[in-house]
């Protein structure tokens, strides 16, 4: 572990490689599990706000689920996410032709319908990051649904921060994910 700025990371997102192999793995990452993606309290105001232009983009499952309980909901803990279908798939979850996993939220914004790409926490995975009320603690999450882009990402030696740079510089910004280089540099050397 080392701190930037604020947030203690875990040197795993330098020393493991990732790259999302969707081919492989179909997206299960948004089907499996047994909770909805994290949000920010500032995300879940965007996802009330902009639903009505996410909607036509959904499955019938989707908007019954998010009409019933929310854009969003508060889970046992009192963290804020996004609602299941039947405990299962993201509420926001579509299937291409092919029944590849697909975000409703991602396809609105690819349409241009949006200017919000998608939930940070979806963006950063395999990357999580849990708040603390003096840093943030960035882990790199370890699923075994994630094999075959750990192999991927192994076969093109792309490390997890940089599979991630995008959302890691929408996250913390440009500087600290320009600070986080140096130090990867550094502890690779």
């Amino acid at each position: 572990m080392f701190q930037l700025g604020k947030t203690i990371v875990s040197e795993d997102i330098i020393e493991k490689d990732f790259v999302c192999n969707l081919s492989a793995c179909g997206g299960a990452c948004c089907v499996d599990g047994d909770a909805g993606a994290p949000l920010e309290e500032e995300e879940a105001k965007i996802l009330e706000d902009i639903y009505p232009k996410i909607k036509p983009f959904l499955r019938k499952e989707g908007i019954a689920v998010i009409e019933k309980e929310g854009v969003w909901i508060k889970n046992e803990w009192g963290e804020i996410e996004t609602p299941l279908i039947n405990n299962a798939d993201c509420a926001y979850v579509i299937f291409d032709e092919k029944n590849k996993t697909l975000c409703g939220i991602e396809e609105a914004y690819n349409s241009g319908e949006i200017d919000w790409k998608k939930p940070v926490s979806c963006h950063l995975y395999p990357i999580r990051v849990k708040d603390y009320s003096e840093f943030s603690a960035v882990n790199y999450h370890k699923w075994e649904i994630c094999d075959d882009a750990c192999t991927l990402g192994k076969e093109l030696q792309v490390p997890v921060y940089k599979f991630v740079k995008q959302a890691l510089v929408r996250k913390f910004g440009q500087n600290w994910y320009d600070e986080l280089e140096k130090v990867a540099a550094k502890h690779l050397e």
